[in-house]
């Protein structure tokens, strides 16, 4: 089973809008899922994605689900604004892909399966996991 299917958009976008929009072919709204994934995954890197998106019904966070679905019918709306409210839809994508971003920065801990190291055991040059690093702005005086 995949990780979002077609019928569950209805809770994001009207059964009668897809249809407008696709004209009947569900490989449009397919592709809009499976690019919604791409790009979530590609924000998710740290995670075990393959669990993560492998996941189905009541396994999967919910929250991902629906930024992903947000996602996804950004992606399908591109295509036609067929009675879609279109500023309303680019609002939710935004806030989406900013999420994402906080996860990725680690702002934000999702709970979703970590990603484990290959091998299956920890690392001689990282023992103790993701490092960040960084410095303060760089001061220059005027006198």
């Amino acid at each position: 089973m995949a990780y979002l299917t077609l019928q569950e958009l209805s809770t994001h976008l009207h059964d009668e809008q897809v249809e407008t929009i696709t004209r009947g072919d569900n490989t449009i709204a397919e592709a809009a899922i499976d690019a919604a994934i791409a790009e979530a995954r590609g924000y998710l890197t740290r995670f075990d994605t393959a669990r993560t998106f492998s996941a189905s019904g009541s396994k999967r966070n919910q929250l991902l689900l629906i930024f992903v679905k947000d996602i996804a019918v950004w992606h399908l709306i591109n295509l036609c604004n067929a009675g879609s409210e279109l500023p309303l839809r680019q609002d939710r994508y935004e806030r989406a892909v900013d999420w994402l971003k906080a996860v990725q920065r680690g702002d934000v801990s999702p709970d979703l399966p970590s990603k484990e190291p290959e091998g299956g055991k920890a690392e001689k040059n990282n023992p103790i996991g993701p490092v960040a690093y960084g410095s303060n702005p760089k001061r220059t005086q005027h006198y």
